[in-house]
């Protein structure tokens, strides 16, 4: 565990609970950074650069969605929030606005450990699916994918996406033509099983997220298609790989 080393940012006004995890995740290797309020979060993160920022929603001065807001302008950091929220709809603002998971409050240390494992482990390099050519590169229509870089190319204009956005294209077109369930790319990507139905919401916010960015006409797909009562999938390749 000595070798983990990454840095995390946990952002919560609650003083316990900014004890109880800088000190659960500082023993199994993380470097631990906090604050306690959005604008101190900002100021944090633009001096420390973490690798992951753990985001409470609700916070003075600033709350969890503003701060959201102002990383994804600059940063595709991984983002988790945490909410007590009862609404389906606040927590599914958080992932629109960017962030790539959130937990919900109360919650298990255990559990935010392994969501933390899971998103740090899918920003980085995964392997290489059956569908995506050794050079890594694929051509489909108007876009260039390179999965060594994990970077896309959109009319040759560079297309941001965050790790886990990448994590989810990489995984559709591995196996271009195939629909997953939302189930199984939940499990695939971030790592976890569903327990509840609106846990996959998760997954439909994210193919939203990468439609809005890849796709012509996001509301008229071309590319991400929608597998009816089964979950998505990405357009047959054929002879686009290159």
């Amino acid at each position: 565990m000595d070798n983990l080393k990454e840095k995390i940012l946990i952002v919560d006004d609650e003083t316990s609970i900014r004890r109880i995890l800088e000190t659960r995740l500082s023993m199994i290797g993380y470097n631990i950074i906090s604050a306690a309020d959005g604008e101190e979060a900002l100021t944090i993160f633009r001096k420390e650069y973490p690798n992951l920022v753990i985001l409470d929603v609700m916070m003075p001065k600033l709350d969890g969605y503003g701060v959201c807001q102002e990383i994804r302008k600059e940063s595709d950091v991984p983002i988790i929030m945490l909410t007590a929220l009862g609404d389906v709809s606040d927590r599914i603002t958080g992932l629109e606005l960017g962030a790539d998971d959130y937990v919900i409050k109360p919650f298990s240390p255990k559990e935010l450990e392994a969501r933390i494992r899971s998103v740090l482990r899918r920003v980085d390099k995964i392997t290489i699916g059956s569908g995506i050519p050794s050079s890594g590169i694929l051509n489909i229509g108007f876009l260039k994918i390179d999965t060594n870089k994990r970077q896309v190319y959109k009319k040759n204009e560079r297309v941001r996406l965050t790790g886990m956005e990448f994590s989810l294209l990489e995984l559709l077109i591995s196996k271009a033509g195939e629909a997953f369930s939302r189930g199984s790319i939940l499990q695939e990507v971030w790592g976890y099983t569903p327990e509840r139905h609106v846990d996959t919401r998760v997954v439909d916010v994210h193919i939203s997220r990468l439609r809005a960015k890849l796709e012509d006409d996001p509301s008229n797909p071309d590319l991400i298609l929608t597998a009816r009562g089964t979950g998505y999938l990405f357009q047959r390749i054929n002879d686009t790989l290159k």
